[in-house]
């Protein structure tokens, strides 16, 4: 994908977050660190144009939640989470970039238990690319990607990497 197709994308999955949603009035969005904050702030820019009014956005470390933590490293660097704003009673979407097997996706719905009881979760991606391991599925997708287990989805953000694109390589 494009610069230009990532941000069409987002467009569409803005409307999209606002038609199911009957607006805005009762959503935050979360964005999981790392491509995921800056999607999730993309996307709340978004709505509030639509929509008129502002959308909170929260940040999530999901690090110390992850049940693969023993490969990361002996030390692996934790970033504070910051919602922010209360998440009880509202209807949260949790942004990432990639849904592969729906393990970052499980370590995010345990951290953000742990801040207040939402409403309603729902789950925002740019890519889905199959091979799930837990039965986790998005409710947003902005694009479907058929990959082989050889293969990574690399999303490039300008916010984080300097560059705008999204790359299907071989490992």
């Amino acid at each position: 994908m494009s610069a230009s197709e990532i941000e069409r994308t987002l467009v569409r999955l803005a409307h999209e977050i606002i038609e199911k949603n009957n607006g805005a009035d009762n959503l935050g969005l979360v964005g999981i660190r790392r491509r995921g904050v800056p999607l999730a702030q993309r996307l709340a820019a978004i709505i509030q144009r639509i929509e008129k009014h502002p959308l909170p956005v929260g940040t999530l470390d999901i690090t110390l939640y992850r049940d693969d933590l023993s490969t990361l490293g002996p030390k692996p660097v934790v970033q504070k989470s910051d919602i922010g704003f209360p998440i009880t009673g509202k209807d949260i979407i949790l942004v990432d970039d990639v849904l592969y097997t729906g393990r970052t996706t499980r370590a995010a719905l345990d951290a953000l238990f742990r801040q207040g009881r939402p409403r309603r979760v729902q789950l925002c991606v740019l890519i889905d690319r199959g091979h799930r391991e837990l039965p986790i599925e998005a409710s947003f997708v902005g694009r479907k990607v058929q990959t082989t287990p050889a293969e990574i989805v690399e999303v490039q953000l300008r916010e984080v990497d300097d560059a705008e694109r999204v790359l299907l390589v071989e490992k």
